[in-house]
């Protein structure tokens, strides 16, 4: 019998490592990227604070900014189905400067601009602007890259207590199993419960 996503993938690696960042290296993550280029900064806080893989947040145009709206339009590129779009918020002092930085507005009434893609970079020159600021941060193993930014967004909303079909929304899952993963982080909750035994001791 077949095994759901849930069965197959996890938040950890061998050994135990963790493939997310737990809240120090988020913070940490966050104060390096002041001395990187602001180009740099921005591609990555919106991987941060998007959830997207790095082939959707690549391609991100200034159509895909609804800045009255405050969302993020990422197209879910590991779909079968193709052109599935998410909506995705996003901070709105994120968006102003993102909007100032890029010009989102001009460029949106333009045909042409508004379909031309915000950072032009290819796949292998983002991962390394990305390793770069997490090896900046301190952040090491599986959680220094792309992919554990996305596994951070997605456990840092469950600890927020997102409704996990929300979550799963945001991240383009096929599949409330496949988000169900987020869940099983033991984050600040759950420790403050482990304290109250501790102290019993």
């Amino acid at each position: 019998m077949s095994q759901g996503p849930s069965a197959t993938m996890s938040l950890h690696g061998i050994g135990g490592s963790r493939k997310y960042l737990n809240a120090p290296e988020r913070r940490r993550f966050r104060r390096v990227l002041g001395s990187f280029p602001t180009k740099v900064r921005l591609f990555c806080l919106v991987l941060m604070w998007g959830g997207g893989r790095i082939s959707e947040t690549l391609a991100l145009t200034p159509a895909s900014f609804d800045l009255d709206s405050g969302v993020v339009s990422f197209v879910t590129l590991k779909r079968r189905r193709m052109g599935v779009v998410r909506q995705v918020p996003m901070p709105s002092r994120l968006l102003g400067e993102l909007d100032r930085v890029f010009d989102l507005r001009r460029r949106q009434r333009d045909a042409a601009s508004a379909i031309r893609r915000v950072w032009p970079w290819g796949r292998s020159t983002a991962w390394r602007h990305v390793k770069a600021a997490m090896a900046a941060a301190d952040v090491r193993g599986p959680a220094a890259s792309p992919k554990g930014l996305r596994h951070t967004f997605g456990v840092a909303a469950f600890q927020a207590r997102v409704p996990p079909h929300i979550v799963q929304r945001w991240l383009g899952h096929a599949s409330l199993r496949t988000t169900a993963i987020y869940g099983d982080v033991s984050g600040e909750e759950e420790r403050a419960f482990a304290s109250g035994v501790w102290k019993s001791w």
